[in-house]
């Protein structure tokens, strides 16, 4: 790969190019609500006629976008996974059971607390978000919809729940890679963040709760709506509790260390196997159709039938796309040093402790945005400000709670980022509708930024906090 003729990488190269997208971007939601994946791709343009003006050459270029693409793969696969799981989840009667007593057990007053705390538990118990979603958050949307409450409202309290998990876990690879990258160890991470993330936790605890009582009083629940719903899947399905093993068997593989790629394929498995078992003229061909196709539910009840028509591979070829698009962008912007050239402007700025994690968390929101895969936005910066951190004296947990605090968290908050494409595939509500509800998601950087300047989020190399020493200094 040749450079010819290269030219100093600018930081109004890389805003022209930024300005390129968000005014695409812009226009296509804004103007025309119409779908991100050519206003992206207008960004992969962009960015590319500015690498070939800085003296990159094509080949350069064109290795750039598929070493992007590479980098999310394991994603993309993962999709491709769970778009067979749900299709095949749904024709077995795995979720519809799973709607179906979720929708005996819970009541509008609690459920955006128990949708929260369940997605919690699940999370950590598998270390990943996006099986969370792809199960528990499923049903749960599912039945929010029999219990009359806002399928968005319902996917803020599921992602709020499974991104606190995600945050925590032991067994998540954020939770892995934070630490990692800023140099220090899985455990000091995890206990360095318990009080922060409890904050914020417990306030998005408060926040459902005060709004599910709210609602619950409101008269919110619809009972003929859930016994339509509730008829309309016995009508079609088989039910049984035998149906839920399953999922149990998805979090008990992950929990078990078991990759997440073979976990969800022996939750395939698994789901083919109780749907032989238990619905009633089910075909090889069925299975099949269901993988690629996904499910096509014709109960005549609008609501049922739109939450169940769902899953396959196809269904996942828009988020897919969308990926690749994004990805392609992200590997021109990082390889060519444009996304560089913007953050050594930034950090200037950082001339104190919290001054510097308010920069760490702002610059793993905009790798969010313009290299939107989740991990790059914890590798990319904790490679950036690791020596910064160090050579202000601070611990490397600072960092990497600085990270997570920000990169694993916001990653759901931006529409093209593979997270927020994932739990809109999955879930079937935009970014634009569920974020207004993610109070954990947008609670978090705040209290992080907060604690920062209090010294509780930032420690010296020692482990001690910040401040502790300023009265001998």
């Amino acid at each position: 790969m040749k450079v010819k003729e290269k030219k100093e990488v600018k930081v109004i190269h890389a805003v022209i190019v930024f300005a390129i997208l968000i005014t695409a971007m812009s226009c296509s939601i804004i103007l025309f609500d119409s779908g991100v994946h050519i206003s992206m791709f207008i960004g992969v343009c962009a960015a590319a006629v500015m690498a070939l003006h800085l003296g990159f050459d094509w080949k350069f270029i064109e290795q750039s976008m598929v070493e992007g693409i590479m980098n999310a793969m394991s994603s993309l696969i993962i999709l491709i996974v769970v778009g067979i799981l749900v299709g095949v989840w749904i024709l077995s009667g795995v979720v519809p059971s799973m709607i179906y007593y979720g929708m005996k057990l819970l009541s509008p007053s609690v459920f955006l607390m128990a949708a929260v705390l369940i997605c919690s538990i699940t999370s950590l118990a598998t270390g990943t978000s996006w099986g969370t979603v792809g199960t528990m958050g499923l049903a749960l949307i599912g039945i929010a919809i029999g219990l009359g409450i806002p399928a968005p409202l319902a996917a803020g309290a599921i992602i709020s729940g499974a991104y606190f998990g995600d945050k925590m876990s032991p067994l998540s690879d954020t939770t892995n890679l934070a630490p990692a990258m800023a140099g220090t160890d899985v455990f000091t991470h995890v206990k360095f963040m318990v009080f922060p993330t409890g904050l914020a936790y417990v306030i998005t605890l408060i926040i459902f709760g005060v709004m599910g009582i709210r609602y619950g009083a409101g008269g919110g629940m619809n009972l003929n709506a859930v016994q339509e719903m509730s008829e309309g899947i016995t009508g079609l399905f088989r039910v049984s509790p035998l149906l839920l093993l399953p999922p149990v068997i998805v979090i008990l593989a992950v929990a078990k260390k078991v990759p997440a790629i073979p976990g969800i394929t022996i939750g395939i498995f698994a789901g083919v196997i109780m749907g032989f078992m238990f619905q009633k003229g089910i075909t090889y061909g069925d299975v099949m159709t269901a993988g690629m196709e996904g499910y096509t539910c014709e109960s005549g009840i609008e609501s049922l039938d739109s939450l169940l028509s769902t899953g396959g591979i196809e269904n996942m070829m828009f988020s897919i796309s969308l990926t690749m698009i994004a990805m392609m962008f992200g590997g021109i912007m990082e390889k060519t040093g444009m996304l560089a050239a913007v953050v050594e402007k930034i950090i200037r700025i950082a001339r104190k402790p919290a001054q510097l994690v308010i920069t760490t968390e702002f610059t793993c929101l905009l790798s969010n945005v313009v290299m939107p895969e989740q991990y790059i936005s914890i590798v990319i910066p904790g490679r950036m400000y690791a020596d910064t951190y160090r050579e202000m004296g601070l611990h490397p947990k600072t960092l990497s709670n600085a990270l997570e605090s920000s990169g694993t968290i916001t990653s759901v908050l931006v529409p093209w980022n593979t997270c927020a494409v994932y739990v809109t595939g999955v879930l079937g509500v935009t970014t634009a509708q569920y974020l207004p509800y993610c109070y954990f998601n947008l609670i978090m950087p705040f209290v992080t930024i907060l604690l920062a300047f209090a010294g509780i989020t930032v420690a010296r190399a020692d482990g001690t906090r910040f401040r502790e020493k300023t009265d001998a200094e």
